[in-house]
């Protein structure tokens, strides 16, 4: 009995955690890839100083892993592919960190580090601890 309860709060866990940053990453990514870089420029400084081109593609990475957070649980097909979804958010977090510490901004590290460690524990906690089955 235990077991299925630490299994169910897992599970809700793993859904909080996915549906706030699978929104977040949503959020954020189109405001990447839709907005002018010059009103981002006011909340993003970065955005001045590398391509419009990594701009957008940095928003639609983030928008296709928000989406991937969620859909394939949500509609249950191919549930795999939001581990697929976490792994990558993850790998471009590590990028951001790369990145920021490159111009000397260390203070963004933090969040990018933390960031990490949670799609590292949505991409566990759905492939070993709390998987979502397929429709059959």
């Amino acid at each position: 009995m235990t077991n299925q309860k630490n299994n169910k709060a897992m599970n809700i866990g793993l859904w909080i955690l996915q549906v706030l940053l699978g929104l977040m990453f949503l959020m954020a990514g189109a405001m990447k890839a839709t907005q002018p870089i010059e009103a981002m420029a006011e909340s993003l400084p970065w955005v001045t100083t590398v391509s419009s081109g990594l701009v957008r593609f940095i928003g639609v990475s983030e928008l296709l892993g928000g989406l991937g957070l969620l859909l394939p649980s949500i509609l249950r097909i191919k549930p795999f592919l939001t581990v697929w979804a976490a792994i990558g958010l993850a790998v471009v977090m590590l990028l951001a960190a790369i990145f920021h510490g490159s111009r000397g901004e260390f203070s963004a590290i933090g969040v990018n580090v933390v960031m990490i460690a949670l799609f590292a524990f949505i991409a566990w906690g759905r492939s070993k601890k709390a998987p979502i089955l397929a429709k059959s």
